[in-house]
């Protein structure tokens, strides 16, 4: 009864709930979600500004492809992507408070700065002349074309060039302001020139621990990390024990592999007694793709593009010879000579008549009229070679008479169409001909020749060195045991028994949702192990057992614990932060033993520490003493008078105890104005990181990704 009469006394509170169950009831859990909780297609905010997940996955793609351009991996970018995007939004905001707008005209008279424009010279005519209407055009054409995924592929690239634009912009106009006072300049000059000869004894750490062994708690590091909470501050983390149980061949696989490469140098019968190897084999590049594992290259190359075992041998080595089994990294090579010859430089012109059909064409016309029409092009040209220039107007590629045709130098190794490689490499200078590629049909005409170095054309027959069904079998059967003896055990039993078994283990401590990779791991099974550590449930002790796909290879991970945002766990930066820590303890110590020692003098300073008296020179600006940099100890060299002992300095590598003999005055070259000028640069170069950390620093920075990254797309 009381609680009715509660319920009746609180009648808003029943109908609130009645409407809450309904609601729950006629909503779908992701519809639900999205009222109650964040939305999933927002991944933060920066100063109120949201990050949409379609622009932090653009800017993700973005630096993929960056990657995949320069050979890097296009993994584990996903921390550096949301950073980029913080410091977009943050330079952004800036840029418009300078009440700067980024218009097409903006963007479009910054574009030959930007680096991806700058440094590609087919963007700049001979003159150097920016060639701005064609890209508007290329752009034009591109959005005109119907392609929307390579019109938005440009989209998602602009946006990135945007960024750095307004970046550049806003360095360029604030640095501009950074200046440097007269009386800082003398000040500057005045601490370059001034010496101070002192004596002093140094008590240096290490070897005061070696004798006076410290202990380093956790309350230590935590103390420490207090003092400095803008240093030290930490996003979400989560500290994973890894071991990792890598596929590798056995002796007994890799001799098996030996022995299958090395059949294929004696060969065997088939059915019309023809015994086949790659020594007799009469067709060099079908050899090589019916048995090895990378395919057939035509190309000729120069010495530093092949292996290294192989240099050497390729240069007396006749045509026909083969080199090995060897071994290079992973697999096991047969290299076969089949030609050498010095690899010429060509430059040509060309007119491409494309059809429907082929490579990167958007040509209407068929194959047997783009045939026609090309050749009845070359037979003008033949004719009368000056009919080239106005032949060049048919072109299908694009910008071909702003560009005459050329397609600049190329080698033998360039990565060019084998047909019209063939071509250039096998006429002379002047040649002119039709000939058919995978993009239509060209008239190539070569406009000159230089001889480079010498190119070797060679056959590779290469077979990876991989486990074995058995060898797996056996991987598999350790890691199973061990995650089943490490259940329920501590992180130190987990990581005891690995190192006892001689398993590959490593402590990840700082693991952020997104950084797509695990220190100490790098496999493509990394995302998914940090999407298990980030499950709500998750705690400390659980372990995981993992196959990574493809390499046979198995990963065992016991949750460590978690970090939440805020000041880092003292034992996650304990490698990082605990020598300093141990420092400043045995500096304490050192001070303490100073002074309950009654040592006055440097002579009772030494004999104290069984150390040796020194003599220096010291400068504030340059501030080395006995070879290391120790500012503290310049300070207190010249803050003590001249005769006088001073205070035990607690310095970078030591505690100091010095008297000042003399100050001298040293002029160096230069006057007020270079010094000024100097200064300022240094300020200017320094001053874009340190300005964008402060914005960052200030900023008011929502992350939800970790709340909402595993939601998708709503």
């Amino acid at each position: 009864m009381a609680v009715l009469a509660e319920i009746r006394k609180r009648s808003w509170l029943l109908i609130g709930l009645i409407a809450f169950a309904l609601l729950a009831f006629l909503l779908t859990p992701d519809q639900f979600d999205q009222i109650f909780s964040k939305n999933p297609n927002i991944l933060g905010k920066v100063n109120g500004e949201t990050i949409t997940r379609e622009e932090y996955s653009d800017q993700l793609y973005v630096l993929q492809q960056q990657a995949q351009q320069q050979g890097q991996p296009g993994t584990g970018l996903e921390e550096q992507a949301w950073q980029m995007m913080v410091q977009s939004k943050l330079i952004k905001q800036q840029f418009e408070k300078m009440g700067l707008q980024m218009t097409d005209d903006f963007f479009y008279s910054q574009l030959q700065f930007d680096p991806m424009f700058a440094q590609n010279q087919q963007n700049f005519d001979e003159k150097g002349n920016f060639r701005l209407q064609e890209i508007k055009k290329q752009v034009a054409d591109l959005q005109n074309s119907g392609d929307l995924q390579a019109y938005n592929q440009w989209m998602k690239t602009r946006k990135a060039i945007e960024y750095r634009m307004m970046a550049r912009q806003l360095f360029a106009n604030i640095t501009t302001g950074i200046t440097t006072g007269k009386k800082e300049a003398e000040e500057l000059m005045k601490q370059r020139d001034q010496l101070a000869d002192i004596d002093f004894v140094k008590i240096d750490y290490g070897t005061f621990l070696q004798k006076n062994p410290i202990k380093v708690t956790t309350a230590d590091l935590a103390n420490y990390i207090k003092q400095y909470p803008l240093t030290y501050k930490a996003d979400p983390s989560v500290n994973l024990g890894v071991v990792y149980f890598p596929s590798m061949p056995s002796k007994a696989d890799e001799d098996a592999t030996m022995k299958e490469i090395t059949n294929l140098l004696s060969g065997q019968s088939d059915a019309s007694g023809v015994a086949e190897n790659f020594q007799n084999t009469t067709n060099d590049s079908m050899f090589v793709m019916l048995n090895s594992e990378l395919p057939f290259d035509s190309r000729y190359l120069s010495e530093n593009q092949l292996p290294p075992a192989i240099r050497e041998w390729v240069k007396t080595a006749s045509t026909g010879q083969i080199n090995g089994p060897y071994r290079e990294q992973d697999v096991l090579v047969l290299t076969k000579l089949l030609d050498k010859k010095p690899s010429d430089s060509v430059l040509s012109k060309h007119i491409l008549i494309a059809y429907e059909g082929s490579e990167r064409s958007t040509a209407t016309r068929k194959k047997e009229e783009a045939k026609k029409i090309a050749d009845s092009l070359y037979a003008v040209i033949k004719g009368n070679p000056a009919a080239f220039a106005e032949g060049l107007k048919l072109s299908d590629e694009p910008n071909a008479v702003e560009r005459n045709g050329s397609v600049g130098w190329v080698t033998p190794s360039s990565p060019f169409d084998p047909a019209y490689m063939k071509f250039l490499l096998n006429n002379p200078k002047g040649a002119t001909n039709v000939v058919e590629s995978a993009f239509g049909y060209h008239i190539i005409n070569i406009e000159d020749k230089k001889s480079g170095t010498m190119g070797y054309k060679l056959a590779h027959i290469v077979k990876g060195l991989t486990a074995s069904d058995a060898t797996e079998t056996e991987v598999d059967k350790n890691a199973r045991r061990f995650i089943q003896q490490v259940q329920g055990k501590t992180f130190n039993d987990f990581a005891n028994l690995a190192k006892k078994s001689n398993y590959n283990f490593s402590n990840a401590k700082s693991v952020k949702r997104f950084d797509g990779q695990i220190q100490g791991l790098g496999t493509p099974k990394d995302s998914e192990i940090i999407s298990w550590a980030y499950d709500k449930k998750r705690k400390k002790g659980d372990t995981e057992f993992f196959v990574v796909e493809g390499s046979g290879d198995r990963v065992v991970v016991i949750m460590n614990g978690k970090q939440e945002k805020g000041l880092a766990d003292p034992e996650s930066v304990r490698e990082q932060i605990e020598p300093i820590v141990k420092n400043q303890l045995a500096a304490k110590k050192i001070i303490e033993k100073i002074k309950s020692g009654n040592a006055t003098g440097l002579a009772q300073v030494a004999k104290l520490f069984g150390t040796t008296q020194q003599s220096g020179q010291v400068n504030l600006l340059n501030p080395q003493v006995a070879g290391a940099m120790e500012p503290k100890v310049a300070g207190a060299a010249f803050g003590v008078a001249k005769g006088k002992t001073s205070n035990p300095v607690e310095g970078a590598t030591g505690v100091y105890v010095l008297v000042k003999k003399s100050e001298t005055v040293n002029k160096q070259p230069g006057d007020i104005k270079q010094m000024t000028e100097s200064i300022s640069g240094q300020n200017a170069s320094m001053f874009g990181q340190a300005f964008l950390k402060s914005l960052q620093d200030n900023a008011d920075i929502k992350d939800y990704r970790i709340e909402v990254w595993d939601k998708g797309f709503q």
